[in-house]
């Protein structure tokens, strides 16, 4: 057995997060990679990984072998690129987890330029509004939109997203058009909600109005739903410009209160580890970074002080 292919087997189920996911990236069994790893623990008389059906996690020796490895591996690798010059081809299986509304309309164009870039990688992108485990449920990346909390995950940000308050030309003729944040708790909001990973439901508000326990509420957890009803005059919404822009630079929906817009938000890329960092995931970071213009394309339409009016 080849100790440093040992090494690198172990360090890839690692930071993969699964034998299956070691094995594409390596591009090998996954019944080898497995054999690598039971050799490499039987050489060292230690258990490295705990295994289960569901994941594998790291032993309290793993833990320490594994920092030691990847130092090794990463000075290996850093002599083989200096000494060769080498640049490996991106390939494998990219998973990919995204909301699911800004991946409909946003995502289908970056997944083809990007595979126009690098061929050998297959995208396998997930929909789900759902704040994923990266890690436990085999992703390699995560899109996140909002206010990160700090964790042990890497961030890269994308993108600033907007969030704008809106309703259609006819509610606003019917109802008034508000003047200020007080005068909200007179109008009808449009609710964006979902369920976290615990169950627990988050509700966004906006300028904190008095009009949340009133009857005949719309609650949704997809936002373009939520456009979409506010365009048929159901209410006033909160929703960020990658979903309404559309409906504003048409006239089907109306800007309020644009003095009082909330501090965007962000897009981000998260990923689970900076080293060793698989290169079909270095490669689509980097590719993401400023594809969406700054500020992205759909809220170049919005600078035009045409769309901002009043009823």
């Amino acid at each position: 057995m080849d100790r440093i292919d040992a090494m690198r087997a172990f360090v890839t189920v690692v930071t993969e997060g699964s034998f299956s996911n070691a094995a594409t990236t390596l591009q090998l069994s996954p019944q080898l990679v497995s054999k690598y790893v039971s050799k490499l623990e039987e050489r060292l008389g230690v258990r490295l990984l705990n295994r289960t059906t569901r994941r594998v996690s790291l032993t309290e020796a793993g833990t320490h072998y594994f920092q030691h490895a990847q130092q090794i591996l990463l000075s290996i690798d850093a002599m083989d690129s200096q000494l060769g010059g080498l640049q490996q081809t991106p390939k494998g299986t990219l998973r990919i987890s995204a909301p699911v509304s800004f991946a409909l309309k946003h995502m289908a164009r970056l997944v083809t330029d990007f595979q126009l870039h690098y061929p050998l990688v297959t995208i396998d992108l997930q929909l789900n509004d759902r704040k994923v485990d990266i890690v436990d449920e085999g992703f390699d990346v995560a899109l996140r939109i909002g206010r990160l909390k700090s964790s042990s995950l890497i961030a890269k940000h994308v993108a600033p997203i907007r969030l704008i308050l809106c309703a259609s030309p006819e509610y606003l003729k019917k109802h008034g058009t508000p003047s200020r944040p007080e005068d909200l708790k007179e109008h009808r909001y449009l609710h964006y909600s979902y369920m976290e990973m615990d169950g627990k439901e988050v509700t966004y508000q906006w300028l904190r109005t008095k009009n949340s326990e009133r009857s005949g509420q719309f609650h949704s957890n997809n936002g373009d739903v939520l456009v979409e009803a506010a365009i048929t005059g159901a209410g006033l919404a909160l929703q960020p410009t990658f979903i309404a822009s559309e409906a504003i630079s048409s006239g089907k929906l109306i800007v309020v209160l644009p003095e009082f817009e909330p501090e965007p938000v962000g897009l981000y890329a998260v990923y689970a580890h900076r080293k060793l960092l698989p290169n079909k995931v270095r490669c689509f970071i980097d590719f993401i970074e400023g594809y969406y213009g700054s500020p992205p394309y759909w809220d170049k339409p919005l600078n035009d002080d045409r769309l901002v009016t009043s009823i």
